[in-house]
């Protein structure tokens, strides 16, 4: 594992030019009973999964070196909060040799920045009325006391590094989707028409805290009926009416990569002609897209025939006649690249290349037929073309009316 985050360190500093100086902030612990979730830059670095912690990473003279601070430990606070990491385990953990506790990070930096010319910190976007948080507002007295440094975000940096994934984040990718496998092929075998979608949710989560995740990557979807043609509904707390048909957009996480899989099934089992009708219209879709997948192929390209296949079904299901018309029914795009965020750090404008993943998921929405329909599945852009790493959960309209009798 040292060797991963040795490696990426090594990455982040190719694409740092000399005077710069990366201050990347571990998150704060939340108020109990909430889980702690680290930031993902910071994860991405260290693989520390600790709060309050503080990466550094100059370059000076085309050399470059890695600090972190750590909070100290109290013994009297133990009984409390348990026992805190200590410099030595960090150094074990993350191979970063110049580690300290995080009272001696103001003398070191005030020391360093002087001799600096760029600070980029993991700030995240914020409006002009927001509350500063101690990310922006070191940011902000970094600029205040040093006038010679100049200020970036640094997320442009981490974007050209998370968007490729290697093997391990592969893993890491492929077992929170197993792991989702189970929680929907649970819904599909035990849900009914009358339950609520909390319980289905339930049983999403049962198999999630069964398989050992901590958390899910993001609040699930579970919409019947008219409740998924909202595209970002969240209540999950309908009784879901026989005959109707259920969406789900859900995904569990391990070590912090998150899954993201839709599907949608008849409660009942058995598709009514008109959903059928519909639901063939998205899966051709996204078969065809997904034939696309390869390296060299743009978001942008894959958006845009997506926009054309899906006007030619909305025509053939008698609910458009012009062109124009279509994002009555499909209001999103294809998808987005997936990895520690549901919605990962990448470049949409730049060509998919080997290492990539990203999630396609065409949809159409009949709100007047209380008829939503969305399919997702996750991809690996591989050296020739793609990989379905959620290939093996079911979608087709026989396997479906099967397993959800």
């Amino acid at each position: 594992m040292i060797k991963i985050f040795n490696s990426r360190r090594e990455k982040l500093a190719t694409e740092m030019q000399s005077g710069d100086l990366v201050v990347i902030f571990a998150n704060e612990m939340p108020s109990m009973p909430v889980s702690f979730l680290q930031d993902k830059n910071f994860y991405y670095l260290t693989g520390l999964e600790i709060p309050k912690a503080i990466f550094l990473l100059e370059k000076i003279n085309n050399k470059s070196v890695s600090h972190l601070f750590i909070e100290r430990g109290i013994p009297e606070m133990e009984v409390w909060e348990g026992k805190k990491m200590t410099v030595e385990e960090a150094r074990e953990l993350t191979g970063i040799e110049s580690v300290q506790y995080l009272d001696r990070f103001n003398n070191f930096i005030s020391a360093k920045l002087p001799n600096m010319e760029r600070l980029l910190v993991n700030i995240e976007h914020l409006n002009i009325d927001d509350v500063l948080d101690k990310r922006a507002k070191f940011a902000q007295n970094a600029r205040e006391r040093f006038i010679h440094l100049t200020f970036q975000p640094v997320t442009n940096l981490m974007k050209n590094l998370r968007m490729i994934k290697d093997e391990w984040e592969i893993e890491q990718l492929s077992k929170a989707i197993e792991i989702t496998e189970r929680g929907i092929r649970h819904i599909y075998s035990q849900s009914k028409a009358g339950d609520n979608e909390a319980k289905l949710q339930a049983m999403l989560h049962y198999e999630a805290i069964a398989a050992n995740a901590k958390h899910m990557g993001f609040s699930a979807i579970i919409a019947g009926g008219v409740n998924a043609t909202t595209l970002h509904y969240g209540e999950n707390n309908c009784d879901i009416d026989e005959n109707s048909l259920v969406l789900l957009d859900v995904g569990a996480a391990w070590n912090n990569y998150s899954a993201d899989i839709s599907r949608t099934f008849p409660i009942s089992g058995k598709f009514t002609p008109r959903q059928k009708e519909v639901y063939a219209a998205v899966l051709a879709v996204q078969k065809e897209i997904i034939e696309m997948v390869k390296p060299g192929v743009t978001m942008q390209e894959l958006n845009s025939k997506t926009n054309e296949l899906i006007i030619k079904e909305l025509k053939n299901l008698g609910l458009i006649k012009e062109n124009s018309e279509f994002r009555t029914y499909y209001m999103h795009s294809i998808g987005h690249h997936l990895g520690l965020d549901t919605h990962d750090l990448a470049d949409r404008t730049k060509p998919l290349t080997a290492g990539c993943v990203i999630t396609v998921e065409p949809g159409i929405y009949i709100k007047e037929e209380k008829i939503g329909v969305r399919i997702e599945d996750d991809i690996l852009v591989t050296e020739n073309g793609y990989r379905i790493l959620s290939k093996s959960i079911p979608k087709e309209i026989e396997e479906l009316e099967e397993l959800c009798k």
